[in-house]
């Protein structure tokens, strides 16, 4: 049964999964990515800052993060199947009761609070289950569906502005909740392997088995995954701790720009239709970026810290460059940089983290991150809109993204001496000590 399980099919049923993981990332987090086209109608049908508007989008990014750590754990409970179906049934409720749009509070707690909950548990174990059908080719498997997210964004954009045109925002909201509905029928596509299904069955005939003391049996329903999920000891490391001060300052930024590109544009006087097309445009260099640096990462021609370091810096280029477009094609060129050099980052931060904490950590490291992670998600677009109302100018929260980004470069820079440091250490420890005397009979007798 172990071998079973640690030899995925690597195929054949696999690639049904692929393509369900793939629709899944579209319905979740590229539904995530084009919500600023919401953010105007929002903030002017209750005619409120720009600030208070942003936390909708704060709440989702926050309770995204939060819920990725229970999400792993309740697939090792139940199965990804179930969690998934569970995350595609939050995240409808999520966007029709957030038809209603009582007040703001009624809108963080519905399209904020729920739909991030439900994306959490859609896109988690969508992920995960990929990487427990492939082995030689998950890699590529993982491309694929991660690949979902960029395809639905780039068709999201147009069409998301075509239903608030049409029925309004509220309407819009109802029409993209019954759409997420489908994530649902994803979920039902996820079918858990076999293997692992004997191996649960192995454990309550162990469990069974006369002689087993309490403790073992104790032992043997505590899940591995929550150990390592939940493993704060890693907080002791200074390599994941400046890793994750720097995904903190990345994530206060990475979602700002969505946000307030759409505001920007309408503050230029770009028609809607154009602006609807400039999240379709960041969507498709998005996915160029990420296939691009993947496939150049895997040459190991640069060290994926500097590669890491020198996409940060990029974006935050990029992102100081975009506030000076003052028509279309100036603010299309900047958001298409824009949304390369992020892609590229996307493409790996996750494969730097596992260079800092090596991969028997990872999986702890990976759900730590996340959870530490989000702290920077939550604060980030409310600060942008806070400069954003103080200036008046949706140009400051561009600003400061790229200000963060900057900042959060330097502490990639810390981490790299620290690595380089403890690796000319362990050269210095695990050199071999030269013997003092000139003959090694004189010091076999030395030793006697």
């Amino acid at each position: 049964m172990q071998a079973k399980d640690s030899n995925p099919p690597d195929g054949g049923y696999g690639w049904v999964v692929v393509v369900s993981a793939f629709v899944v990332m579209g319905l979740t987090v590229a539904v995530l990515k084009t919500f600023g086209l919401f953010f105007v109608e929002i903030q002017q049908h209750f005619d409120e800052l720009a600030s208070t508007t942003s936390w909708i989008t704060s709440v989702t990014i926050a309770v995204f993060h939060l819920g990725a750590p229970v999400a792993s754990s309740l697939c090792v409970q139940y199965t990804h199947r179930t969690v998934v179906i569970t995350g595609g049934l939050l995240a409808f409720s999520g966007m029709v009761l957030g038809f209603f749009g009582l007040n703001m509070v009624w809108m963080y707690a519905t399209t904020g609070f729920l739909q991030g909950l439900g994306i959490s548990f859609s896109w988690t174990p969508a992920i995960s289950i990929v990487s427990h059908y492939f082995s030689k080719k998950r890699a590529l498997a993982n491309a694929i569906a991660s690949a979902g997210e960029c395809a639905f964004a780039f068709m999201f954009g147009p069409f998301f502005q075509w239903l608030i045109s049409q029925y309004g925002w509220k309407g819009a909201l109802l029409i993209i909740g019954g759409i997420q509905l489908n994530i649902c029928v994803c979920g039902v596509l996820m079918r858990p392997l076999a293997s692992s299904s004997l191996l649960e069955a192995s454990h309550c005939e162990t469990e069974t088995q006369p002689g087993n003391s309490a403790s073992r049996r104790d032992k043997e329903h505590e899940s591995p995954i929550m150990h390592k999920t939940f493993n704060w000891t890693l907080v002791r490391r200074p390599e994941f701790v400046l890793y994750a001060i720097f995904g903190i300052l990345a994530a206060m930024s990475f979602f700002v720009p969505p946000l307030f590109l759409v505001p920007l544009s309408y503050s230029l006087g770009i028609d809607e239709s154009w602006t609807a097309s400039l999240l379709s445009i960041l969507a498709m260099v998005d996915f160029g970026g990420r296939l691009l640096c993947g496939w150049y990462a895997n040459l190991h021609v640069t060290k994926t810290i500097h590669l890491l370091a020198m996409t940060i810096t990029l974006i935050s280029t990029s992102l100081m460059l975009l506030p000076l477009a003052n028509n279309y094609l100036s603010l299309a060129i900047f958001t298409g940089f824009y949304g390369f050099f992020f892609g590229t980052t996307v493409a790996i931060h996750i494969t730097v983290l596992a260079d800092v904490v090596g991969m028997p950590e990872f999986d702890s490291a990976l759900g730590l991150f996340m959870l530490i992670r989000s702290t920077g998600g939550f604060v980030g677009p409310p600060l942008a809109g806070l400069i954003v109302d103080m200036v008046e100018d949706y140009r400051a929260g561009f600003y400061m993204a790229g200000a963060t980004l900057v900042l959060s470069a330097g502490f990639l820079v810390i981490l790299d001496r620290l690595q380089q440091r403890k690796k000319r250490g362990s050269k210095i420890r695990t050199k071999p000590e030269k013997s003092t005397l000139p003959y090694p009979s004189l010091h076999i007798l030395k030793h006697q």
